[in-house]
């Protein structure tokens, strides 16, 4: 691979105009059109020679082409036909970019990989949340490091007492440790999104709770439904009694009046593993 074939503005216009394709701004379509970003990302995502990458979303294939560069062996899942078609032509037959068209949400990751794989991606804003949670969620992934809005990225590593801290913050800690690592302009997609993007990196943890996480994910969604209520009042929706939820928040030393976007991580597991031994429980 050599710096010229990285796509530019023009590059990516000439794409579109050969394939007959334009960017669907309603699904999230912002192709990177900058090297030195795209080369950016690549190296803060530490991709070695030789190691398998699993890109969501590759879009014309200019970020394949960045991890090509690299030396990265890639997996790229796209679920817009003419975008594969365009990538394939891209790509070329490079034995070391597999090319699979379908959805990421839908496919089993086992039957796409068959190796520990590291996650580099631009997926479309849309999609890029549930995306990175389904992946995280496969523990087939070393680690992730995916392109998204600025606003998105923000709420992946916020922590309680931030006004972004959610349901999201929560569930991405429970799999791994988030941190954001660069600020990507704007102007280095076409076409232009209307904010900028940052990139964030997961990098995943063992679940060592005496908790199974799905139980503590559940407590989170549901906690989270009605932010704005008081626990007892927000659980009992889901079929928790208000008086069960409350002790179990004093047996923890917190007030039941405590909402669900004061309690980090490990406060949820304790929550979980309280209403686990309680009565009263859906």
């Amino acid at each position: 691979m050599t710096a010229s074939r990285l796509l530019t503005a023009g590059d990516v216009r000439r794409l579109l105009e050969t394939h007959d394709l334009a960017p669907r701004r309603r699904e999230g379509q912002h192709f990177l059109i900058d090297p030195a970003a795209l080369r950016a990302i690549v190296r803060d995502a530490g991709v070695q020679p030789g190691e398998r990458v699993l890109e969501i979303g590759p879009g014309l294939g200019s970020l394949t082409l960045a991890l090509r560069e690299a030396g990265a062996r890639v997996t790229a899942v796209e679920i817009d036909g003419g975008l594969v078609r365009a990538c394939r032509d891209i790509v070329g037959d490079d034995p070391h970019v597999r090319l699979v068209h379908g959805d990421a949400l839908a496919l089993d990751l086992a039957e796409v990989v068959d190796e520990p794989v590291a996650v580099v991606a631009n997926p479309p804003y849309h999609a890029a949340t549930p995306l990175l949670l389904r992946l995280l969620a496969a523990q087939r992934v070393t680690r992730a490091h995916v392109t998204v809005q600025h606003e998105v990225g923000q709420r992946l590593v916020a922590r309680p007492g931030d006004p972004r801290f959610g349901a999201v913050s929560v569930k991405v800690a429970a799999y791994g440790r988030a941190r954001r690592q660069r600020r990507v302009s704007r102007q280095s997609f076409l076409p232009v999104p209307g904010v900028d993007s940052v990139t964030v990196a997961v990098t995943p943890q063992p679940w060592r709770a005496d908790v199974a996480r799905q139980a503590v994910l559940a407590l989170v969604e549901a906690g989270f439904a009605q932010r704005r209520k008081q626990l007892p009042r927000a659980l009992a929706a889901s079929g928790w009694a208000r008086d069960t939820v409350a002790a179990a928040l004093a047996h923890m030393g917190l007030s039941p009046a405590v909402r669900a976007e004061r309690l980090d991580l490990e406060a949820w597991i304790g929550l979980a593993r309280v209403l686990g031994n309680a009565t009263g429980k859906p």
